[in-house]
């Protein structure tokens, strides 16, 4: 039948495989017995016995420890065996099950599985197991959707129980706890009722089992799972098991027995009592001519070299214990009052005593025990994917290594392919889950504004430094962009020109006014006020340039003071202007005396522009502007003046505003004197327009950033400047330009 034809194939490679585990440690005795630093005074031997039930499983080593056999395991795994009080005379080169389960508890807290189904095989391993897998789950907040133990021979009746608690119940990811065998008839059942979406999390036990792929993959694929440290080669021992000929086949009847199974031939005078499938004499006899590189035998297949890099490790075991032995002073051994045991007439559990306390290293791994006599656990995590060809690959995605720190053991290199819903979120993105589904669903979100993910599947994006800011992609953070108004940008081309013809203007008008200083025009509006003030707005436009350019500590606090008196000295000018005409009139009324309290102009000039360079001053002494890198934009550094004092700032333009508000109340008040004399009209409309421009600049100032902030505060400099300059002299300049005839004392004087 279709059943029986299976076992036989399964057993077959049962066989195969149990033998490769023999030939390895053959081939481990002979490899040390040729060394000279290793055992040069002895050689080791071996007599191979067989037992019905395999002594690589747990349940036979606890058998045989009771009854006091020494023995060093390569397979048993089950934690109670670390229990030193009842199996004392047990060692293992296979990690305890403690450790595989703290590595399945963390890789389910891992991905996030909350509500898992836990099931295994009714066993002493898969108990102790569980009630261990248990425990550990606590601590990770994750619950049994249910636990099921089914037993070794799984009848109709047990495999139907078991697949209707995996059909009722929600969860879609199964621990199971068995070996390949018990595994075989659940898969063919969840085929037979077309169940779907599982997600396989195996035991040590099948992690790796190869064998489950041919007939199941499209159920397995995706499954994850701990398999032991595996070794990429033993130099040596491919070359060893395929060499293996006819005439090597007699000497034992488990190689008589691999043979014949494994050709399917029957040899004369066979030692081998053992026929799966077809009967003993029906077999074709053996020719002599069977080579192994010839056919696919789990027996010569050394990808996956687990187990039997565990027998290789224990036979190094017993050889470095040995040697240890060998080595120890009288007087300084470990057994009791520094007795050393003798290599050639030991005690059992002498040399028990020396492999628990073995430190070797072999094939670039160091071994040693703990106090229990288990190895330091260390774990490949795998990932059954299939290949191009439909074949298995086992792709090892991560490991668990029990020698590193506290909640870092657990290392995974990818998220495997196949074991969410959801594929994977490529960097720049974050995996967010899904409310409501499992968690192996979720969405890829694109990082927020100034962080990046770097890795495929990140949990979270980092922010990026200060001083940095993500690319498009976001997955990389690059420099920001220093941002300040540059001479080399067109808007700091603009304003410079506008600032230096500005400049240019003031002294081509002090210029003609100097040319034509004995005219009437200019002597009735103050000359030497008026050659000030000209001087002072060219000044105001030069002052312009210090806002453009990167910034610096020297420069900042030399633009905001020299703005500040600048435009002092040029309203002040102005007001004395206003004031000394205003006066003058006043003064010719009957028993005035008003003008004694006025001097000569340069001291009203000085006294009215002194309290702005106190301030200034000042503001200098206290807290003085200063170079600032602002960081809170967006890929911008934006390289400013930080004005240091808000309050001196506000005070600079407080009082110029102040000489401002006089200067128009003056011209106010001397609006009826005669339109051909004065020019307080002219002044009013003056710093009506020097009002528009800074009453409109301080809510823009405020609410412009980087170097838009610097091009307002230029342009209300220039703006105001502008408005003082035409408004005040370009009426003069038309006289004496194009209406020299008005230029003279008759017209002055008209009224």
């Amino acid at each position: 039948s279709w059943g029986k034809k299976k076992r036989t194939v399964c057993m077959k490679m049962e066989i195969a495989r149990a033998t490769r585990w023999m030939q390895t440690m053959t081939f481990a005795i002979k490899e040390i017995n040729q060394r000279s630093d290793l055992l040069p005074q002895l050689k080791l031997g071996f007599h191979i016995r067989k037992s019905l039930q395999g002594d690589e499983a747990s349940g036979v080593s606890m058998a045989l420890t009771g009854l006091l056999f020494y023995q060093v395991s390569y397979f048993a795994s089950c934690s109670c065996l670390s229990d030193q009080k009842e199996f004392p005379t047990f060692m293992r080169t296979m990690p305890s099950d403690a450790f595989q389960i703290s590595a399945l508890a963390r890789l389910v807290s891992y991905f996030g599985w909350t509500w898992v189904g836990v099931i295994g095989v009714e066993s002493d391993y898969a108990h102790f197991a569980i009630q261990h897998f248990l425990q550990e789950l606590v601590q990770y907040g994750v619950c049994p959707a249910y636990i099921h133990f089914y037993p070794v021979v799984l009848s109709q009746q047990a495999l139907d129980e078991l697949l209707d608690v995996i059909q009722v119940s929600s969860s879609k990811v199964i621990i199971n706890f068995s070996g390949e065998s018990e595994l075989q008839s659940i898969l063919r059942e969840i085929r037979h009722r077309n169940v779907s979406g599982l997600q396989w999390i195996a035991s040590e036990a099948w992690a790796t089992a190869k064998s489950l792929w041919e007939e199941f993959g499209d159920l397995l694929k995706g499954t994850l799972g701990f398999g032991i440290r595996r070794a990429e080669v033993i130099p040596g021992l491919k070359e060893y098991l395929t060499r293996l000929r006819l005439s090597d086949i007699y000497e034992s009847p488990f190689l008589t027995e691999f043979w014949e199974e494994t050709f399917n031939c029957r040899l004369n005078g066979s030692l081998n009592v053992h026929s799966h499938g077809v009967s003993y004499q029906d077999r074709m006899p053996c020719t002599g001519k069977e080579d192994l590189d010839d056919i696919y035998s789990a027996y010569s297949d050394v990808s996956q070299l687990r187990v039997s890099y565990n027998v290789y490790k224990a036979v190094y075991l017993v050889a470095h214990a040995l040697q240890d032995m060998s080595n120890c002073l009288t007087g300084h051994g470990p057994l009791q009052n520094g007795i050393c045991g003798n290599p050639k007439n030991f005690k059992p559990w002498q040399l028990l005593h020396y492999m628990k306390h073995a430190k070797f290293s072999i094939l670039g791994e160091k071994v040693n025990f703990d106090e229990n006599g288990d190895p330091i656990a260390y774990y490949d995590l795998m990932n059954w994917q299939k290949g191009h060809d439909g074949s298995l690959h086992l792709v090892k995605v991560g490991f668990y290594d029990a020698s590193l720190s506290a909640g870092h053991h657990l290392v995974i290199n990818d998220s495997p392919a196949h074991s969410v819903c959801s594929e994977s979120c490529s960097p720049g993105t974050r995996i967010a889950r899904r409310r409501g589904e499992p968690v192996c669903c979720f969405d890829c979100v694109t990082c927020g504004e100034g962080e990046v993910s770097n890795e495929t599947d990140s949990l979270e994006c980092l922010r990026c430094s200060e001083d940095t800011w993500p690319n498009e992609a976001r997955h990389l953070c690059i420099p920001k962009t220093i941002e300040f108004l540059s001479y080399h940008e067109s808007l700091g081309i603009v304003l410079c020109t506008v600032c230096v013809l500005g400049a240019c203007i003031s002294l081509s008008i002090l210029a003609i006014f100097f040319t034509h200083r004995d005219t009437p025009l200019v002597r009735a509006n103050n000359m030497e006020l008026s050659f000030l003030l000209l001087l002072f707005l060219a000044l105001c436009f030069l002052i312009g340039l210090f806002f453009i350019g990167e910034p610096s500590d020297w420069l900042c606090r030399i633009r905001y003071p020299a703005f500040g008196v600048s435009f002092a000295l040029c309203i002040s000018c102005i007001l004395s202007k206003t004031v000394v005409v205003l006066m003058a009139f006043r003064a010719t009324l009957p028993g005035s005396n008003i003008m004694r309290w006025f001097g000569p102009n340069q001291r009203t000039l000085c006294h009215l522009s002194t309290p702005q360079v106190i301030i200034c001053l000042i503001w200098l002494l206290i807290s003085p502007p200063y170079t600032n890198h602002n960081t809170g934009y967006n890929a911008i550094i934006i390289v400013e003046c930080a004005i240091g004092s808000e309050f001196g700032f506000w005070c600079v333009l407080g009082y110029i505003g102040v000489l401002a508000c006089m200067c128009f109340l003056m011209a106010f008040l001397a609006r009826k004197l005669p339109d051909n004399f004065n020019e307080a009209k002219f002044i009013t409309f003056s710093m009506l327009i020097f009002f528009a421009v800074w009453i409109t600049f301080i809510p823009v100032y405020v609410s412009t950033a980087g170097k838009y902030t610097v091009a307002v505060h230029i342009f209300a400099i220039v703006a105001s400047a502008f408005g003082l300059l035409f408004c005040i002299f370009a009426p003069k300049c038309y006289i004496i330009i194009l209406k020299p005839e008005k230029n003279c004392k008759k017209n002055m004087m008209h009224k």
